[in-house]
């Protein structure tokens, strides 16, 4: 199994990464996808992932939040990191209109920018989208017929929103936020309407903590992966193995993993 979404440089993990990718491993996950959410936290994922080769990768861009603080600069040097063979996308980029920490105009332009990056690499995107579906498939659109892939990676979406990600051909993410009792019974609806093969699996580690495990830890972490599988396939009425067998098959086929 392969764990689409890390946040491994966040400061929940300060001084025990070694523990948590041990921990992922005795847990059976396979691979781990670390994600880079602003130049700094790429550089650093990139450089996580290079200690694990074969087992780590990474993601590098900047996530809608931290649009505000790209510069000149950002572009030569995401450029650079993509050449790393661990770095395996572009992103974490997309839309937040919810809180809105960056201007919506730059959060769109710096949106479109890395489209274009990943289009010139020809590396699939890693995509955020939070209250702004609209506009974020109107700049995505345009770019789709250049892109080797893109996956929305934790799908909190309506029923239209899914269909509309699915006809454009998205791979759809899914977390531990299926496991929330109190905000996860559209997902666990809308799972079985994931074709196999356009599904991905990831624990957004440490956030979105499955809600259901108990006793309940004190953040997320990818050796909780296979808990969340089973709640999926359980949702889809499919054998844990069959989950993890064709969501594993999609992952390594979107992000070109050497495994």
């Amino acid at each position: 199994m392969i764990d689409i979404g890390v946040n491994l440089t966040s400061s929940q993990f300060a001084n025990e990464q070694e523990e948590v990718v041990s921990r992922a491993r005795e847990a059976g996950v396979e691979a781990l996808i670390l994600t880079g959410t602003d130049l700094a936290g790429s550089r650093d994922s990139a450089a996580l992932a290079a200690r694990w080769p074969g087992f780590a990768f990474a993601t590098a861009g900047v996530h809608p939040h931290d649009a505000k603080s790209v510069d000149a600069a950002t572009w030569p040097a995401l450029r650079t990191l993509a050449a790393q063979p661990q770095v395996v996308a572009i992103g974490e980029c997309g839309l937040d209109y919810n809180r809105d920490f960056s201007p919506r105009p730059v959060q769109d332009a710096v949106f479109d920018a890395q489209l274009a990056l990943a289009a010139e690499l020809g590396m699939p995107v890693f995509l955020h989208c939070r209250d702004a579906h609209h506009r974020f498939v109107e700049i995505l659109r345009p770019w789709l017929s250049r892109l080797p892939g893109a996956v929305l990676h934790c799908f909190t979406g309506s029923d239209a929103e899914l269909d509309e990600c699915l006809a454009l051909g998205l791979h759809i993410g899914v977390t531990g936020w299926i496991c929330d009792e109190r905000r996860g019974d559209d997902l666990r609806r809308q799972v079985a309407r994931i074709p196999a093969g356009r599904l991905l699996i990831e624990t957004d580690a440490p956030y979105l903590v499955p809600r259901d495990i108990r006793p309940r830890p004190k953040h997320n972490e990818p050796a909780f992966l296979p808990h969340i599988a089973r709640v999926v396939a359980a949702c889809r009425n499919e054998t844990p193995e069959a989950l993890l067998a064709h969501s594993r098959a999609a992952s390594v086929a979107l992000f070109q993993l050497p495994l």
